[in-house]
């Protein structure tokens, strides 16, 4: 439960993610709820089976992504705390957006109807602050850098299985 917390943090912008030691099991129970998080979102939007697909390729290129860039930067010793830190934060962010998404089935047809929209992009800024964050704290690249792989990132963990779906 400490981990966790510490991990959490995280999304607070406190903590280093390699003062952080997860266990693999840690890091797994991590990706999993990061892939049943993302089919609910996912399959409120499109249907389950496409939901799942998307979901698996977005694991698949977040895990390569990640993985290509601890290899780029010759640091394979934050191989885990990298990695769980950046998922243990989509998980919180990932479930906060399923807040949002429920709060946007009850403001249909509401003067609040809009309000979804904004608090979406709002957890988009703060997710790719917190990958900044994370990238500036296990790499310490500049704050400019980080924030552009950041964006490279978001970009090609959801962008391209989504363009990959709808190519389909």
């Amino acid at each position: 439960m400490k981990l966790l917390i510490e991990y959490l943090q995280l999304c607070w912008f406190i903590n280093n993610p390699i003062d952080l030691h997860p266990s693999r099991a840690f890091l797994w129970k991590n990706i999993g709820f990061y892939v049943i998080s993302g089919i609910i979102v996912e399959a409120n939007i499109s249907d389950p089976a496409d939901a799942t697909l998307e979901v698996a390729m977005r694991t698949m290129v977040a895990l390569l992504l990640l993985s290509m860039q601890i290899l780029s930067t010759k640091k394979s010793s934050v191989f885990y705390q990298l990695q769980t830190a950046v998922f243990m934060c989509e998980n919180f962010i990932m479930t906060l957006g399923i807040g949002v998404e429920i709060f946007d089935a009850f403001a249909q047809g509401t003067q609040y109807e809009e309000y979804p929209i904004y608090l979406g992009a709002l957890l988009v800024l703060w997710y790719l602050a917190i990958i900044s964050y994370i990238f500036k704290r296990v790499f310490g690249f500049h704050y400019a850098r980080c924030i552009g792989l950041a964006f490279l990132y978001f970009g090609l963990t959801y962008g391209g299985p989504f363009l990959l779906m709808e190519v389909m």
